[in-house]
């Protein structure tokens, strides 16, 4: 998996859901806020412990996801 700095996996934390930096906020959260239009800068007033590079990294997150790659189970 490439290395995403602000992402963080926790099971403690959301279920263990992509969170931002270890904060009650995840990745998929913030896509859906820009999905449903809101700007960063809408984000940001809304969540202000957020930095840029957060909104960000969440984006770089959801495009790696959707990318074209085959994803193993790692499960098996």
């Amino acid at each position: 998996m490439q290395a995403f700095q602000r992402i963080t996996f926790d099971p403690q934390v959301m279920g263990g859901q992509a969170c931002i930096r270890g904060m009650r906020i995840t990745a998929a959260r913030i896509i859906r806020l820009i999905a449903n239009g809101m700007t960063r800068e809408e984000i940001a007033a809304e969540y202000p412990d957020l930095e840029p590079e957060d909104i960000q990294a969440a984006l770089s997150y959801a495009a790696w996801l959707a990318s074209d790659h085959v994803h193993e189970d790692r499960a098996a």
